[in-house]
């Protein structure tokens, strides 16, 4: 008998602006693809590992005067590059499907187009520090305002991070940028309606992921 194929794992982000439902359909994702018999590990950025949350602490914690753009990037990719290396690229090569809450495009969308560095210096931080890592899918969730403010002061009653608690007109740009990056890469990105009933969301997630299945 010949050797068995392992199955490739599968690298699939989640991304979207603040409130948008990520969090709730990255975690439905995963109970599926469980079910499904599949290996699953579910992570989140920053974050991830013991030292990529160590930096998130230092990210999104509201003590001090914060980070300029440029420091908040090369922490981001210091902690995806952690992130990476010891915890994402070991799970692919053993056939596990990696389920993401942001990655790469997050540090693109809020240090690039919140904070105005160049989508060329995001880049090249990621391929320095995760030798440019890319999910097969990344599923970018959108929602009007109204609602994802709602859910913000929800989520948020004791307080929000750093970075969730600034500005709209800054989240306004992140969310333009979440757009041009998925018009400028229909091949790995997928629009979906975050506004829509939890579950009716997650069907639409479920048929996004089919060709990968």
């Amino acid at each position: 008998m010949g050797e068995q194929v392992r199955a490739p794992g599968r690298f699939i982000a989640l991304e979207g602006g603040e409130g948008v439902g990520k969090s709730t359909q990255s975690k439905l994702l995963a109970e599926a693809l469980r079910a499904g018999g599949y290996e699953v590990v579910l992570t989140r950025e920053p974050g991830g590992t013991a030292g990529a949350e160590a930096i998130r602490s230092l990210l999104l914690g509201t003590e001090g005067e914060g980070w300029g753009a440029r420091a908040e990037a090369l922490l981001f990719a210091a902690a995806r590059a952690d992130h990476v290396e010891r915890l994402i690229r070991p799970a692919l090569a053993r056939g596990a499907w990696v389920i993401c809450d942001r990655f790469i495009d997050s540090s693109r969308a809020y240090q690039g187009g919140g904070s105005g560095l160049s989508d060329e210096d995001v880049l090249t931080l990621h391929r320095i520090g995760s030798e440019g890592l890319l999910p097969d899918l990344t599923l970018l969730f959108e929602v009007p305002v109204e609602v994802s403010s709602a859910r913000l002061t929800a989520r948020d009653a004791d307080g929000s991070d750093r970075i969730g608690g600034r500005a709209a007109d800054y989240h306004a740009r992140v969310s333009a940028a979440f757009e041009r990056f998925a018009e400028a890469e229909p091949e790995r990105f997928v629009h979906l309606d975050g506004a829509e009933d939890v579950y009716v969301v997650h069907d639409a997630v479920m048929s996004a992921l089919g060709p990968l299945l």
